[in-house]
């Protein structure tokens, strides 16, 4: 599963680990993402979506159809 959110699109950020004696390594920052199946019952099926914690917050507030007509619109398939 690659770490990239369907819904806000967040995706890995990188930098740098410093140890003590501040020798500089690469790292990555993932987002949280999860893999969660909703019920779009204008369609009468289940979808199963890469959400962010942030992103599952969010279509809680907004509802499922508003969040799967978000990323369609951003050119993601459902």
């Amino acid at each position: 599963m690659s770490a990239h959110c369907q819904l806000t699109g967040s995706k890995p950020g990188f930098g740098n680990n410093i140890s003590h004696s501040h020798r500089r390594t690469s790292r990555r920052f993932d987002p949280n993402v999860q893999r969660k199946r909703y019920w779009l019952p204008g369609e009468g099926r289940s979808v199963r979506l890469t959400l962010s914690a942030r992103a599952i917050r969010t279509v809680d507030t907004i509802g499922i159809e508003a969040a799967v007509a978000r990323i369609r619109a951003r050119g993601g398939e459902v």
